[in-house]
């Protein structure tokens, strides 16, 4: 048994290993993270690249709910601290 405790941080854009991209809510553990309320970004819609999306999606960004993703903290490529999703 482990005495590990969640921490929450807030809603993130996730860039994950092989160009998985998310946004939702983001739990850190020791060694890995969960996504709650995930959505895969699977078309930015941007102009300027993924920083458009801090303040929420743009009209032309496709998003598709998947529930919860877990993944590994080394599969974790970058966050982007977001709002508005």
């Amino acid at each position: 048994m482990t005495d590990e405790k969640p921490v929450a941080i807030g809603q993130h854009i996730v860039v994950l290993d092989r160009g998985f991209v998310y946004v939702g809510d983001v739990i850190e553990y020791t060694d890995r993270i969960e996504i709650q309320n995930a959505k895969n970004i699977r078309r930015w819609g941007t102009e300027k690249g993924l920083g458009q999306l801090v303040d929420g999606p743009r009209p032309n960004t496709k998003l598709d709910p998947c529930g919860t993703v877990k993944a590994y903290r080394s599969a974790v490529m970058h966050m982007l601290p977001c709002r508005g999703f």
